[in-house]
């Protein structure tokens, strides 16, 4: 309650007029007149109601105490019981705080973050953000619902921004174990072909039982070593790069007796191969116009190393000009097809002929090369179709087409078969999917029996054109056609010749990409996109296999032809794997080195120096099998200065909220005056007498 006041006069005048007045009132007492006192108080009454004294009282309603209540809903929360244990307390907790009038709960729920962050319970974050309205004075206290797996507890030197008890509520039981692995260090990239070595490490947690562990590992889904590792120790491990782009190592560990969970028994790392420059030799049996398209295209691409020789005088041709006055360089023979013909990683014979430039010996040597993996393509001209075809040699036996020996004359617009449609070499080619084609027409094919493999495209009357096949570890590819150039050259419009010839030379140096019979899936943040290759057809449903063991059937729908996919939302984080058929693959949800997956039994050391700095406890929910038990709440006035080892120590605000002012002026109305007339009578009356 306070007095103010709101004169009806300035108070420069309203001064004057009380100096007056006091002056006539003191000389009045001076000279002993007659009422002189009750004049003066008549007159301090009247600059006293000139003043207009006014009583004010303010209304206040104290406010709520916030007690926040943090829950843990993080991955590792499955384990073992603990989301009951969870469930069952908030609810315990929720009611007994209602019993208290002046407290109000806010419950902060806390999952593993965002999607594009790696999964890691943060508590503390999320307690300041549902916090961030509220003053500190009105927090009573923070209590923490968790496992203890908290990964963004600050350093106890750090302020918190209140002053109140942390309290910890620990889920799980008393003396659990876990093994878990983990990937100490490894690189990021690796070249195709060449070893790379990365260090694990097996770790028990808790009282386990101790022993040796078997560790599996596989390289993209492949069984490639079993090691025995003592727990604790750094290991070693050395792999060979197997192909390009992602490499998914999986480390698997045998699981113990009654640890939390198996989630954390694998360890997952991705590794981007990449390719050295690729090796490709290019023989041209002769100059000819579509010699250079082949030649630029290879040029161009930064990522080939090209060794290119083109037959200008073959052994037939006798002029007699001395060999020491010709300048062409000798074709090493045996340098290349003998010696170093493992090293290529593609060769393509373009408009070749048997002429005697290679012993027919050498021939052996390359069908060999592509039994082993080498890659193998056939630019064919009409040479192809007469006496001194290579399809006489020994290379016959990986060649996918006999030619019959007969040239099919006749202009044609080159179409996508059927297979070719689906098949990822040829599929979504520029201007296919219109007809005619939206590309120049070509004037001549080598016709053949029929052919081995896939007819990805088909020349006039539905002649091969593009025949692709895998000969033992390798791969072959026939091109029945010498006249890409006019494509190159943009005869009626040219075609999409560099799309054509990149995808068929690296589909033919096995690039994951452009498999025809592929399964892959990758990650777009908690989405799976699955994706699947085929040319035989629908192929049903995947089965997707989550980080805990469950399965669920997937539908894949086409997109485009020989093209299916599906996109599921996924609520956990870790290595998935997906089957369809024979094929399978896995992903990885999330950051593969997530903190939500490392350390996984429920502790309370993480909080227990908050607790003890700010007075609070922090105790489990429950021994062993035992039913969860609550501590009782303890509200506290003031600052909380003793922590009580049974019960949560809150503390109440003293807060309050102005809700309303009531004012009173003095000697306004007719209480000012009644006072001033009861003087004034009272002055008359006395100076009557």
């Amino acid at each position: 309650m306070t007095i103010d006041f709101s004169p009806l006069l300035p108070w420069p005048y309203l001064a004057a007029l009380a100096l007056v007045a006091a002056a006539l009132a003191a000389f009045g007492i001076w000279r002993g007149v007659r009422g002189a006192w009750l004049r003066a108080a008549a007159l301090a009454a009247f600059c006293l109601a000139l003043a207009n004294p006014v009583l004010f009282q303010e209304e206040r309603e104290p406010l709520s105490t916030i007690v926040a209540v943090v829950v843990d809903r993080s991955q590792s929360q499955d384990n073992d019981g603990r989301r009951e244990q969870t469930d069952k307390a908030l609810s315990d907790l929720k009611e007994r705080l209602a019993r208290f009038p002046q407290i109000e709960t806010r419950v902060v729920e806390a999952a593993d973050g965002e999607e594009t962050e790696a999964p890691s319970t943060k508590l503390f974050g999320a307690l300041a953000t549902a916090l961030a309205d509220v003053p500190p004075a009105r927090l009573g206290g923070a209590i923490f619902i968790t496992d203890g797996q908290i990964h963004d507890v600050p350093d106890i030197n750090q302020k918190l921004g209140f002053d109140a008890p942390i309290h910890g509520l620990i889920t799980g039981k008393p003396d659990e174990v876990d093994r878990r692995i983990e990937i100490v260090n490894a690189p990021r990239f690796g070249i195709v072909g060449e070893q790379q070595r990365l260090t694990f490490r097996v770790v028990d947690d808790g009282a386990a039982e101790g022993g040796s562990a078997e560790v599996t590992i596989r390289l993209n889904g492949n069984e490639i070593a079993t090691e025995h590792v003592e727990p604790g120790t750094d290991v070693p491990f050395s792999f060979t790069v197997p192909r390009g782009g992602n490499n998914i190592l999986e480390f698997a560990v045998n699981p113990i007796r009654g640890e939390v969970t198996e989630v954390n028994n694998r360890a997952v790392h991705v590794l981007d191969g990449i390719r050295e420059n690729l090796r490709v030799l290019l023989v041209s049996g002769e100059p000819h116009a579509g010699e250079r398209a082949w030649r630029n295209l290879l040029k161009s691409d930064a990522a080939v190393d090209l060794v290119h020789f083109t037959i200008l005088r073959p052994p037939e041709k006798q002029d007699g000009t001395p060999i020491n006055e010709l300048s062409l360089i000798a074709f090493p023979t045996r340098e290349l097809f003998v010696d170093k013909i493992s090293e290529f990683d593609l060769i393509i014979f373009d408009r070749y002929q048997h002429r005697g430039v290679l012993p027919i010996l050498y021939y052996d040597n390359i069908a060999q090369y592509v039994q082993n993996g080498g890659a193998l393509l056939i630019a064919a001209g009409p040479e192809h179709a007469g006496d001194d075809s290579i399809a006489a040699t020994p290379l016959s036996t990986v060649l996918p087409a006999n030619p019959t020996g007969v040239m099919n004359e006749k202009a044609f617009f080159p179409r996508l078969s059927e297979e070719g449609k689906k098949h990822p070499v040829t599929r979504g080619l520029e201007g296919a999917s219109s007809e005619p084609p939206g590309w120049g027409r070509w004037f001549r094919t080598v016709d053949v029996d029929r052919p081995l493999g896939q007819t990805v495209m088909e020349a006039a009357d539905g002649k091969p054109l593009l025949v692709l096949n895998r000969v033992g570890k390798g791969r072959v590819a026939m091109l029945l056609s010498d006249q890409g150039w006019l494509w190159a050259r943009g005869f009626e419009g040219g075609g999409p010749h560099i799309s054509l010839y990149r995808r068929t030379a690296h589909w033919l140096m096995q690039e994951p990409a452009l498999e025809e019979e592929a399964l892959t899936a990758r990650a777009l943040g908690r989405t799976l996109e699955i994706t699947r290759q085929t040319i035989e057809g629908d192929p049903g449903q995947a089965t997707l296999t989550s980080p805990s063991g469950r399965t669920q059937e997937i539908g894949l729908t086409e997109r485009e032809p020989g093209l299916y996919k599906a996109e599921v939302k996924t609520d956990e984080i870790g290595l998935f794997e997906v089957a369809n058929d024979e094929l399978t693959t896995l992903v990885h949800v999330g950051n593969v080195d997530a903190p939500e997956f490392k350390a996984a039994i429920s502790t309370g050391e993480k909080l227990q120096p908050w607790a003890e700095k700010t007075k609070g406890i922090v105790r489990r929910l429950a021994d062993a099998d035992g039913p969860v038990d609550l501590p009782s709440i303890l509200p506290v006035r003031g600052a909380v200065r003793v922590a009580d080892d049974q019960r949560l120590s809150l503390r109440m605000t003293d807060e309050t909220v102005l809700k309303g002012v009531n004012s009173l002026s003095l000697f306004a109305g007719l209480f000012g005056l009644a006072a001033l007339l009861l003087l004034i009578s009272a002055m008359w009356y006395r100076e009557g007498r």
